[in-house]
């Protein structure tokens, strides 16, 4: 079953939300056009229920919720968020069981001309929904929303509500079999989609991401730092005589040590820390909420666990520079180019060490 409604594949929360924003983007137009659709299939239905059919219920009071149906659908036009989309929708379906409702009261032979509107309202709709709960939801409200209609404003209404079940959980089996289906296409496509944005933005040998995408992600980083007063560090790192590993090892000897630092970069990351390969052997963290000191401490680990990292021609050292976002308007750029300046300068005092810039 769950290889027909898909979402945990996506990888941990941050994928769930992620494929769920995906979702309701890709299904926002569709929604909006079908609420449109629904708009003029109902003032369509009503008008030829005036003509061909007498009813209790006024026309004018038929008519109501068509105003609301319509604001609903101008409302979906530009929301692209899943739960202001899943209500939104779920209040168009409401409205609707309303308007079967006030079509049906008052007519002795009300049910054969409402039931495919009430037939019709959850196949149409079953591609539409983005999460689990909504689709539920719908269901739920398409199945029970006619039966005031019949328990009270249909007569025979053991035999017609008998009718109604039978057709309507053949309604709701087809609805959840093209749910499941649409859903598993566009979680495929999802999953396309990201892969090609990770490959695009990560560095095939450590995983880690590319420049233009670490800055990218830092500079977002930086500026909810800097707007909610937090401090922030750059810490830049150097793999120590790495030439000399390639050259007299191969490359394959130095892409294997590449590697493990990177693994242990990530082993000494937290959830919010932003690493990236910034090019050859040079590897950036971005540490949000840290200070000079925190940042420090954080260095000195990183270059003590690094020895643990073996090369053919001894341990693995780095030289680390460290700045510290000091004002409010500092860019990315300036506060990497300062951390390069430390390290640069611990390259210079005898490497594998930690160098603070002011």
């Amino acid at each position: 079953m769950h290889a027909l409604f898909p979402g945990r594949e996506a990888g941990g929360l941050q994928g769930q939300r992620e494929y769920r924003d995906y979702l309701a983007l890709q299904m926002a137009p569709m929604v909006h056009a079908l609420m449109l659709v629904a708009v003029v299939a109902y003032l369509a239905a009503t008008g030829a229920s005036a003509l061909l059919a007498g009813s209790a219920i006024p026309l004018a009071w038929r008519l109501t919720p068509v105003l609301p149906l319509l604001l609903v659908a101008v409302a979906t036009r530009k929301v692209r968020s899943p739960l202001p989309l899943s209500l939104l929708t779920l209040l168009c379906v409401a409205l609707l069981e309303i308007g079967i409702n006030l079509n049906g009261f008052g007519r002795p032979a009300g049910l054969p001309w409402v039931l495919p509107g009430c037939l019709l309202v959850p196949v149409a709709s079953s591609v539409i929904w983005p999460g689990r709960w909504d689709f539920l939801a719908a269901m739920l409200l398409c199945a029970l929303g006619p039966l005031p209609m019949l328990l009270f404003g249909i007569g025979e209404g053991g035999t017609q509500i008998f009718q109604f079940t039978v057709y309507m959980a053949i309604s709701i089996c087809a609805s959840t079999v093209l749910r499941a289906f649409m859903t598993r296409t566009l979680f495929e496509q999802f999953r396309l989609e990201r892969q090609l944005r990770e490959q695009a933005n990560t560095d095939g040998l450590t995983g880690l991401l590319l420049r233009n995408r670490f800055l990218e992600l830092a500079r977002n980083q930086l500026v909810d730092a800097q707007q909610d007063g937090l401090p922030t560090c750059m810490l830049y790192l150097d793999a120590d005589h790495f030439k000399r590993l390639n050259d007299e090892h191969g490359h394959a000897a130095g892409d294997e040590a590449l590697t493990a630092l990177a693994a242990a970069l990530r082993s000494q990351a937290r959830h919010t820390t932003l690493i990236g390969r910034i090019g050859g052997e040079e590897f950036a963290l971005l540490l949000p909420g840290f200070g000079m000191r925190q940042a420090s401490e954080k260095a000195e680990r990183l270059r003590v666990a690094m020895h643990s990292v073996r090369r053919p021609d001894g341990p693995l050292t780095v030289s680390i520079g460290i700045a510290e976002c000091h004002h409010a308007d500092e860019t990315i750029e300036s506060l990497l180019a300062r951390a390069d300046q430390a390290m640069r300068l611990a390259k210079r005092n005898g490497r594998d060490r930690v160098v603070r810039v002011a």
